[in-house]
């Protein structure tokens, strides 16, 4: 089975169209070698996935027939993704949330508090 489908096929694509967008990117390896889209996936081969910022891995236990259900999908591979990469995920999320692009937007209100002291009407006050 190609790699893009097989991505398709245990859900870790939403198309097929995305899996082989990612494939050309360079985001999917399989024993550590980028592929194409169309490179055939075996048994007991080992990919890694590169996915909103998170490199998973997989090994791949048998072909599926078709597309599968998400309870079905262990079936077919073993995700042996380590913690730390989804725990670095989540300090990302943190990160982006308390900060935010430079002259983006109106000022937060912790925003104008700093502003205060270098504006001439509250200087006076001081």
């Amino acid at each position: 089975m190609r790699v893009d489908k097989f991505l398709w096929c245990v859900r870790y694509y939403k198309t097929r169209n995305i899996a082989t967008q990612a494939c050309k990117k360079g985001a999917v390896k399989i024993n550590g070698d980028a592929v194409k889209p169309a490179r055939e996936v075996f048994p007991g081969d080992d990919l890694q996935i590169r996915k909103n910022q998170v490199n998973y891995e997989l090994k791949v236990l048998e072909i599926p027939p078709n597309r599968v259900g998400a309870k079905l999908v262990d079936l077919y591979r073993i995700d042996t993704t380590p913690r730390e990469a989804f725990e670095n995920q989540e300090l990302l999320k943190f990160s982006k949330d308390y900060y935010r692009k430079k002259g983006t937007g109106r000022p937060t209100k912790k925003d104008r508090r700093d502003l205060e002291g270098f504006t001439d009407e509250h200087a006076d006050e001081s």
